[in-house]
């Protein structure tokens, strides 16, 4: 299998304790079931402690139930995890021995990256200075078992370096790669199936009040923002090209591949609007990515809201 990655992705270290926005606090995690398996093995008291705090979410996944302040059962007071102290980081739950990582299978390609979720992570996008660039390596895993359409799928790689090339194209100011790429998903959309644009008539700042709240934090970005035009910096640069590279080949999926280019753009308007800083982009990513009620919303927004058309979003960026 080849193995994708941004050029930094290696270079993360968690800060664990000494982190100002643990991972462990506001959401619930899953239990997958390899990690359930392994737990039924254990005794003494890390036994009887994940059985007390496990349960059900609304969508049947047995989760680890929250304590007070939505911290996570077993982070202590030092921010530190009772379970990985216990028992060892390679038999938490594979949500925490993953995070901020995520993996994206095609087949014989798997694609993985660092979410604007964590804040190291995001303090290491948001200052690069260099185009955001990738590397391949080779291991011996077998390809991934999919549906994959061949055909899109390579229409879809081919078109994403075009995609990169155009938000990164530092001839041109920022303002202006977002409206070509734009006006690039509207032609690419074309070559995949019809996208009819929605005329939800909510307001552009409501679609960042998300009904399931994390941290309050984010509720202040989105009552103090204001309307300004697209800084000519490297970091919005950056969070663009997060955002193509991240979700631009799901489209092999769903073939809406305009949603995933309107992302990249709204990406840069979250950072220009609620605060020109990595903490604001992580707010929005804790928020949205990580909750599937909101990112669910988040979607269908990205169709249905005339405020997030091409031509709405072209307004903002002239």
């Amino acid at each position: 299998m080849i193995i994708k990655t941004p050029s930094f992705y290696k270079d993360f270290e968690c800060i664990a304790g000494a982190c100002p926005d643990s991972c462990c606090q506001g959401w619930e995690v899953d239990a997958d079931e390899a990690s359930l398996k392994y737990y039924a093995t254990l005794t003494g008291e890390i036994r009887k402690k994940i059985d007390s705090v496990l349960d059900k979410d609304e969508f049947g996944n047995t989760i680890f139930r929250l304590a007070d302040n939505k911290r996570c059962p077993f982070l202590n007071r030092e921010n530190l995890c009772d379970m990985h102290i216990a028992i060892g980081g390679e038999h938490t739950p594979f949500t925490c021995r993953m995070f901020p990582r995520f993996i994206n299978d095609f087949g014989g390609t798997r694609e993985m990256g660092l979410s604007f979720s964590c804040p190291v992570a995001s303090d290491m996008m948001f200052g690069l200075t260099e185009p955001m660039r990738f590397v391949s390596e080779v291991n011996d895993l077998p390809p991934e078992l999919n549906e994959i359409d061949a055909q899109t799928y390579f229409f879809l790689v081919k078109s994403r370096d075009k995609a990169f090339s155009i938000i990164q194209d530092r001839t041109v100011p920022v303002h202006q790669r977002l409206i070509n790429l734009l006006d690039y998903g509207v032609v690419l959309q074309k070559e995949l199936e019809a996208y009819d644009e929605g005329e939800d008539q909510i307001d552009f700042f409501d679609v960042f009040r998300n009904p399931e709240l994390i941290n309050p934090q984010w509720t202040q970005k989105v009552d103090c923002a204001a309307v300004k035009p697209v800084a000519d910096k490297v970091f919005n640069e950056n969070i663009a090209s997060y955002f193509i590279f991240r979700y631009f080949l799901t489209a092999v999926h769903d073939y809406d591949v305009l949603s995933k280019i309107k992302m990249a753009v709204i990406g840069v308007l979250i950072v220009t609007y609620f605060g020109e800083d990595s903490w604001t982009i992580h707010l929005w990513s804790k928020e949205t990515e990580h909750s599937q009620y909101n990112m669910d919303r988040f979607k269908r927004l990205l169709r249905e809201a005339k405020c997030l058309t091409v031509s709405e979003l072209k307004k903002r960026l002239k």
